[in-house]
């Protein structure tokens, strides 16, 4: 799909043989405590419902980032949203991670449009490309954020874990 839409623009050949090379190739891992833990690939993200956002960061211009809810990716690992976001489920939290090093955390209720009005989403285009090799192929973008700093880019991975209860000090 990537090599169709380049090449219909008019780029040379060899560059859409390396977009469809890189294409194929990107994966985003979903493990730790999750019913079943998944490794993802564009194809498999494909049937999920895409959408469409603008938003902009570091004092750039809006741009049109386009993409999955990280929520609807999590839901593919066995994630429950919705009516079973209670009890320890609060207490649930989602690294991502990136082969940098880099890393950021989501409460997962922030993540369930029960429990917030924005969309976290894991895009894979920008202004109608596809992600650079800087930015991707996937990245993290968190609209209302006052700073971009969990725009994750190159994510390839997303571990739910759950907080570790508070042991009691009394005697």
């Amino acid at each position: 799909m990537v090599a169709l839409w380049i090449a219909a623009v008019g780029v040379a050949a060899p560059t859409a043989v390396r977009a469809q090379g890189a294409a194929t190739a990107a994966t985003i891992t979903i493990s730790g405590d999750v019913p079943h833990p998944v490794r993802l690939t564009a194809a498999d993200l494909a049937p999920l419902a895409r959408r469409t956002m603008r938003a902009s960061e570091h004092g750039q211009p809006e741009a049109t980032y386009e993409g999955v809810p990280l929520r609807d990716v999590l839901e593919r690992a066995g994630v429950a949203f919705g009516p079973a976001m209670r009890g320890h489920a609060l207490a649930t939290y989602v690294v991502c991670s990136a082969p940098d090093g880099y890393r950021v955390v989501f409460a997962l209720a922030e993540l369930d449009s029960a429990f917030n009005d924005r969309t976290v989403m894991l895009v894979d285009r920008k202004d109608g490309a596809p992600l650079d090799a800087h930015a991707g192929p996937f990245r993290i973008v968190v609209p209302g954020d006052a700073r971009p700093a969990r725009w994750i880019r190159q994510v390839t991975a997303c571990a739910v874990e759950e907080a570790p209860e508070e042991k009691s000090t009394s005697p």
